[in-house]
């Protein structure tokens, strides 16, 4: 239930970021009707009513490569000169 509820706080958290940033744009086009209840003897009859529609827009990412020369450093290692002789045989 913890995992459930973390998910969603995140997903929110990302649709305000996104409208926020411009990247995601939200327009309502058309509003939301009631629909007419009314009582008879038979029970309760609605009628009409309409959802509202919502234009949406989103950006877009691109993701490409090219080719690019570069300069990359260089690594040289050099052993000691002595590191042989230093060793030592410390068995009894």
């Amino acid at each position: 239930m913890r995992a459930l509820i973390l998910i969603l706080i995140i997903a929110i958290v990302a649709v305000i970021a996104a409208v926020t940033t411009g990247f995601l744009d939200i327009n309502q086009i058309r509003g939301a009707k009631a629909p007419v209840v009314a009582t008879t003897g038979n029970g309760v009859v609605a009628k009409g009513g309409q959802a509202p529609s919502f234009d949406v827009e989103t950006g877009s990412v691109k993701v490409g490569s090219k080719e690019a020369t570069m300069k990359v450093p260089t690594l040289e290692v050099r052993p000691a000169q002595n590191q042989a002789a230093s060793v030592t045989n410390n068995a009894m």
